[in-house]
């Protein structure tokens, strides 16, 4: 039962991330100003991106159960590529929304190192590996691995 709601928790993540990736930003971005677009998007990241902690924490604690259970069996590791899995979306979460994020917004007022497109590039291109991770976490999970 712990393997069907771990495959169930990343595919609403994965859901989460696809709806807001190829949905709502694109439609945004067709029906409003560039600004209004951007305002709304970022607040929608903001809500993904806090859901994402908490859908983390279950699937990483529903992995190092499993793993406990594996090697109680005398099978595997605590470090299983399930738990890398999960650990490397959180660490494009926290890296793309709550550090890069806030260089964007300083990039928009004229500050800090980079331009906001590169950063937003960068940010884009963590959204899209997120997206990849979680993918493979749930075929992993559905028993196609």
């Amino acid at each position: 039962m712990l393997r069907q709601v771990r495959t169930l928790v990343a595919a609403v993540w994965l859901g989460l991330v696809l709806t807001l990736a190829a949905v709502a930003a694109p439609v945004l971005f067709a029906g409003l100003e560039r600004a209004d677009a951007g305002r709304l998007a970022g607040h929608m990241f903001r809500i993904e991106a806090l859901a994402a902690l908490a859908l983390a924490v279950v699937l990483f604690l529903a992995e190092r159960r499993l793993a406990a259970l594996r090697m109680q069996a005398g099978q595997g590791s605590v470090l299983s590529v399930n738990v890398l899995l999960v650990l490397g979306a959180l660490f494009c979460t926290v890296l793309g929304y709550f550090a890069l994020q806030p260089m964007m917004e300083a990039a928009r007022a004229g500050q800090g190192r980079w331009s906001f497109g590169a950063l937003h590039g960068f940010s884009s291109a963590l959204f899209a590996l997120k997206g990849l991770l979680l993918l493979a976490l749930v075929w992993r999970g559905a028993g196609a691995h």
